[in-house]
Protein backbone atom coordinates (compact mmCIF):
# COMPACT_ATOMS: atom_id res chain seq x y z
CA UNK A 1 0.00 0.00 0.00
CA UNK A 2 2.76 2.51 0.60
CA UNK A 3 4.24 2.33 -2.95
CA UNK A 4 0.62 2.52 -4.32
CA UNK A 5 0.45 6.08 -2.02
CA UNK A 6 3.95 6.81 -2.25
CA UNK A 7 3.99 11.03 -3.81
CA UNK A 8 5.46 13.96 -3.03
CA UNK A 9 4.19 17.40 -2.75
CA UNK A 10 5.28 18.33 -6.12
CA UNK A 11 2.53 20.30 -7.88
CA UNK A 12 3.37 19.20 -11.42
CA UNK A 13 1.01 15.73 -10.40
CA UNK A 14 -1.46 17.58 -9.15
CA UNK A 15 -1.93 19.93 -12.53
CA UNK A 16 -2.06 16.66 -14.55
CA UNK A 17 -4.31 14.89 -12.14
CA UNK A 18 -7.13 17.43 -12.30
CA UNK A 19 -6.64 18.72 -15.33
CA UNK A 20 -7.02 14.64 -17.00
CA UNK A 21 -9.83 14.04 -14.59
CA UNK A 22 -11.71 17.19 -15.64
CA UNK A 23 -11.38 16.15 -19.52
CA UNK A 24 -12.27 12.61 -18.80
CA UNK A 25 -14.94 12.96 -16.38
CA UNK A 26 -17.78 14.39 -18.71
CA UNK A 27 -17.02 11.45 -20.58
CA UNK A 28 -18.12 9.10 -17.83
CA UNK A 29 -20.92 11.82 -16.25
CA UNK A 30 -22.54 11.07 -19.97
CA UNK A 31 -22.15 7.80 -19.70
CA UNK A 32 -23.85 7.16 -16.40
CA UNK A 33 -26.14 10.16 -16.12
CA UNK A 34 -27.07 10.85 -19.59
CA UNK A 35 -25.75 14.21 -19.43
CA UNK A 36 -23.57 16.01 -21.53
CA UNK A 37 -25.02 14.44 -24.20
CA UNK A 38 -24.80 11.43 -23.35
CA UNK A 39 -27.49 8.61 -23.52
CA UNK A 40 -27.07 6.60 -19.84
CA UNK A 41 -25.69 3.41 -18.76
CA UNK A 42 -28.27 1.28 -20.63
CA UNK A 43 -28.00 2.96 -23.66
CA UNK A 44 -24.18 2.61 -23.37
CA UNK A 45 -24.54 -0.76 -22.44
CA UNK A 46 -26.43 -1.93 -24.99
CA UNK A 47 -24.79 -0.15 -27.47
CA UNK A 48 -21.26 -1.29 -27.28
CA UNK A 49 -22.41 -5.04 -26.80
CA UNK A 50 -24.26 -4.17 -30.36
CA UNK A 51 -20.89 -2.20 -31.77
CA UNK A 52 -18.29 -3.86 -30.84
CA UNK A 53 -19.38 -7.18 -28.62
CA UNK A 54 -18.24 -5.74 -25.60
CA UNK A 55 -19.82 -7.70 -22.26
CA UNK A 56 -22.19 -5.59 -20.11
CA UNK A 57 -20.21 -5.82 -17.12
CA UNK A 58 -16.55 -4.39 -19.06
CA UNK A 59 -18.99 -1.66 -19.99
CA UNK A 60 -19.74 -0.88 -16.99
CA UNK A 61 -16.72 -1.43 -15.28
CA UNK A 62 -15.25 1.35 -18.08
CA UNK A 63 -18.74 3.63 -17.31
CA UNK A 64 -17.29 3.60 -13.61
CA UNK A 65 -14.02 3.95 -14.26
CA UNK A 66 -14.58 7.32 -16.31
CA UNK A 67 -17.09 8.69 -13.83
CA UNK A 68 -16.25 7.58 -10.06
CA UNK A 69 -12.71 6.87 -11.38
CA UNK A 70 -11.79 10.52 -12.11
CA UNK A 71 -13.64 11.88 -8.80
CA UNK A 72 -11.20 10.05 -7.24
CA UNK A 73 -8.46 11.24 -9.49
CA UNK A 74 -8.97 14.49 -9.21
CA UNK A 75 -9.28 14.16 -5.58
CA UNK A 76 -5.65 12.14 -5.91
CA UNK A 77 -7.47 8.96 -4.03
CA UNK A 78 -5.16 5.55 -5.31
CA UNK A 79 -4.01 7.85 -8.55
CA UNK A 80 -1.33 4.76 -9.74
CA UNK A 81 -4.67 2.79 -9.55
CA UNK A 82 -7.23 5.48 -11.07
CA UNK A 83 -4.56 6.34 -13.62
CA UNK A 84 -3.41 2.38 -14.56
CA UNK A 85 -7.51 1.71 -14.92
CA UNK A 86 -7.64 4.50 -17.17
CA UNK A 87 -4.68 3.28 -19.09
CA UNK A 88 -6.88 0.07 -20.01
CA UNK A 89 -9.68 2.10 -20.72
CA UNK A 90 -7.43 3.91 -23.32
CA UNK A 91 -6.48 0.99 -24.57
CA UNK A 92 -9.64 -0.20 -25.11
CA UNK A 93 -10.32 2.72 -27.10
CA UNK A 94 -7.60 2.32 -30.07
CA UNK A 95 -7.78 -1.12 -30.50
CA UNK A 96 -11.89 -0.99 -30.69
CA UNK A 97 -12.70 2.34 -32.24
CA UNK A 98 -10.27 4.55 -32.78
CA UNK A 99 -7.12 2.54 -34.15
CA UNK A 100 -8.53 1.81 -37.26
CA UNK A 101 -8.64 5.72 -38.21
CA UNK A 102 -4.99 6.33 -37.45
CA UNK A 103 -3.48 8.85 -35.56
CA UNK A 104 -5.13 12.11 -36.96
CA UNK A 105 -8.50 13.31 -35.34
CA UNK A 106 -10.95 14.10 -37.96
CA UNK A 107 -10.50 17.95 -37.35
CA UNK A 108 -12.47 18.81 -40.52
CA UNK A 109 -15.29 16.62 -39.81
CA UNK A 110 -15.27 14.65 -42.81
CA UNK A 111 -17.84 12.28 -43.13
CA UNK A 112 -17.51 8.66 -42.51
CA UNK A 113 -13.96 9.21 -40.79
CA UNK A 114 -13.86 8.80 -37.06
CA UNK A 115 -11.34 9.67 -34.90
CA UNK A 116 -7.98 8.54 -34.41
CA UNK A 117 -5.82 7.56 -31.15
CA UNK A 118 -3.64 11.19 -31.27
CA UNK A 119 -6.41 12.20 -27.93
CA UNK A 120 -4.99 9.02 -26.54
CA UNK A 121 -1.28 9.05 -26.66
CA UNK A 122 -1.31 12.36 -25.17
CA UNK A 123 -3.28 11.19 -22.27
CA UNK A 124 -1.10 7.53 -22.42
CA UNK A 125 1.77 10.20 -21.39
CA UNK A 126 -0.20 11.89 -19.07
CA UNK A 127 -0.64 8.58 -16.91
CA UNK A 128 2.92 7.18 -17.42
CA UNK A 129 3.77 10.70 -15.46
CA UNK A 130 1.14 9.98 -12.98
CA UNK A 131 1.88 6.03 -12.33
CA UNK A 132 5.66 7.69 -11.82
CA UNK A 133 5.04 10.18 -9.83
CA UNK A 134 1.70 9.29 -7.89
CA UNK A 135 -0.50 12.19 -6.71
CA UNK A 136 1.26 15.00 -5.79
CA UNK A 137 0.33 18.10 -3.56
CA UNK A 138 -3.07 17.98 -2.45
CA UNK A 139 -4.06 14.45 -2.64
CA UNK A 140 -5.58 12.37 -0.38
CA UNK A 141 -2.92 9.95 -0.98
CA UNK A 142 -0.18 12.08 0.46
CA UNK A 143 -2.44 12.84 3.13
CA UNK A 144 -2.74 9.16 3.68
CA UNK A 145 0.90 8.81 3.31
CA UNK A 146 1.60 11.43 6.01
CA UNK A 147 -0.58 9.67 8.08
CA UNK A 148 0.93 6.09 7.33
CA UNK A 149 4.95 7.35 8.23
CA UNK A 150 3.49 9.20 11.74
Amino acid sequence: MKKILNTSNDIVPFILRVGLGVVILPHGLQKILGVFGGHGPQWTVDMWQQWWGVPGFITWLVILGESIGMICLILGLCTRIMSAALGIIMLGAVYLVHGQFGFFMNWYSQPGRGEGFEFHLLVFTIIIALLIKGGGKWSVDLKLQEKIQS
